[in-house]
């Protein structure tokens, strides 16, 4: 199955089992916005829990705000948002349709990247056993081709992107002939700057009404509440805020499903510290934030740092957490030391003080700041991709089974009666009954129960126990392991210990 057939099979299956919707699908839908269903809910919430306790619960000098979308707008003044918030985009005369340029180029790079990935599953199919992959790669002179043409394009478009300069953005598009995929022609306007972000109007007459903004990212809201939570909270240099929010960003080339979406969802951390200690924290949290990423147990190889050669204005430090989705190497997260630049435009803008006054050196100053950033989507994203999984039975019989982490599954445990009848139902009930206090947990008993384990496994449930006419007799039931399909009879008394052990966030919050 090619990455493209993988994607297309993954979108399907989240539609069909009630993970994600397209959304105001009944009115043709609305571009890159997407709806949580039943189950996608449950596990986003999971996740939520799953970054909110690891920041806020285990350290006990990072606390939690809500902040509201709606701002000020010279807040986005003072981020720079207002001026600097743009993408480079390229419209194509025939089809009068319109692209990032970045994009196009990143497009462009991934079709080279894929010849040689082409060339390598060659070379598996016709050597067999034999095959050495890391010597085809370093030898074989396809991909070698393939991939110095990838770097070299990707190379001049991080150059001129840096530099701003958008015509030999337009320049290097050419000279990769790269065509509208609509037209097929290559008849580009300039390059223009873009700004990202919606704005509406606040007042109950138009005329009266002043222009705001749906803010494009949640660290704002953290740093115009600095004062405010410091103070209140008593919190002493170093110290976080951290927050799970809505932003928004008029994205014009929003793709590859719920990963780059003009509504999502983020998770932020803005870590205060003093000058000149911010890259002793920086690398502090690049290294906490890959533990708790890894500690979900999606492949340690899925994870890589790309740490950014150009900086922009307001930082000394930044690296990604870049994971590899099905599409490939993508930004996960971000790491960022930004530096005094957001509490000193605030304070410049606003006119208020935003220093603190530091009791252990007896000075005011404006704190430095590390800010980790990672998308609630794309970490839906990450969990679900790497989850999916299509198997081939030895019996010959094939199953779609999403391979979850049990302490993020939707659905922990399935309570399935052998039969309806008999009395089985009566005791499933008592223990569904006396089970979910604890746990989500799902009861059916329609069907077989070849086909009801294969329900369950399609939407990632980690244990189902059926109750069977023996459990009448000697009250134990038979529990079955997802990702094994190993069976074990276990005593009634003892499943919630049992499932507990499994889904417990203790386990991993002591991986990190």
């Amino acid at each position: 199955m090619t990455q493209e057939e993988l994607f297309k099979s993954l979108i399907a299956h989240a539609k069909e089992y009630g993970f994600i919707f397209q959304s105001s699908e009944i009115y043709d839908g609305l571009s890159a916005v997407y709806d949580y269903g039943q189950l996608g809910v449950e596990l986003k919430n999971n996740i939520k829990r799953y970054w909110w306790d690891a920041m806020v619960r285990l350290n006990e000098n990072i606390v939690g705000i809500d902040t509201a979308i709606f701002m000020h707008p010279k807040i986005w003044e003072a981020s720079g948002h207002v001026g600097a918030f743009n993408d480079p985009l390229i419209d194509n005369k025939d089809s009068k349709k319109r692209y990032r340029a970045d994009v196009l180029l990143e497009d462009h790079i991934a079709k080279l990247e894929e010849k040689a990935t082409k060339e390598v599953e060659k070379g598996k199919k016709k050597f067999g056993d034999a095959f050495d992959e890391v010597q085809f790669r370093a030898t074989n002179p396809n991909v070698l081709r393939n991939i110095a043409k990838a770097n070299e394009v990707r190379e001049r478009m991080n150059d001129t992107l840096n530099r701003n300069d958008l015509e030999a953005v337009r320049q290097l598009i050419i000279d990769c002939e790269i065509v509208c995929p609509i037209s097929g022609s290559r008849n580009w306007t300039e390059v223009r700057q873009f700004n990202l972000m919606f704005s509406t109007q606040m007042g109950s007459v138009s005329e009266d009404a002043n222009i705001i903004y749906l803010r494009p990212e949640t660290a704002q809201g953290i740093f115009v509440n600095f004062l405010n939570v410091q103070k209140t909270g008593r919190m002493k240099i170093p110290f976080g805020i951290a927050q799970i929010g809505k932003a928004f960003r008029n994205e014009i080339v929003a793709r590859q499903f719920i990963f780059r979406m003009r509504e999502f969802e983020q998770m932020e951390m803005q870590f205060f510290v003093r000058p000149k200690e911010e890259i002793k924290w920086f690398e502090h949290w690049k290294e906490t934030r890959l533990r708790w990423h890894k500690a979900m147990g999606l492949g340690d190889t899925k994870y890589r740092f790309h740490n950014h050669e150009k900086l922009a204005h307001y930082a000394n430090a930044a690296a990604d957490i870049e994971f590899e989705f099905p599409f490939g190497f993508k930004e996960l997260e971000g790491i960022h030391s930004r530096t005094d630049f957001d509490l000193s435009q605030h304070q410049k803008f606003s006119g208020k003080k935003m220093q603190y006054f530091d009791p252990e050196t007896n000075e005011n100053y404006i704190p430095y700041v590390v800010e980790t950033s990672v998308g609630l989507d794309r970490t839906f994203l990450a969990v679900y991709s790497s989850a999916y999984c299509e198997e081939k039975l030895e019996n010959g019989e094939e199953r779609v089974v999403l391979k979850l982490p049990a302490f993020l599954a939707p659905v922990k445990l399935a309570v399935l009666p052998l039969v309806k009848k008999d009395g089985l139902p009566e005791v499933a009930r008592k223990i569904m009954d006396d089970l979910k206090m604890d746990f989500n947990c799902q009861y059916d008993e329609k069907d077989s129960i070849g086909k009801r384990y294969r329900r369950q496994d399609a939407i990632g449930t980690p244990f189902c126990i059926t109750i069977d006419h023996q459990s009448l007799e000697d009250n134990a039931v038979t529990i079955r392991y997802r990702d094994t399909m190993e069976q074990e009879r276990i005593p009634v008394a003892n499943l919630r210990a049992i499932i507990e052990d499994k889904v417990s966030f203790r386990k991993i919050f002591e991986k990190i």
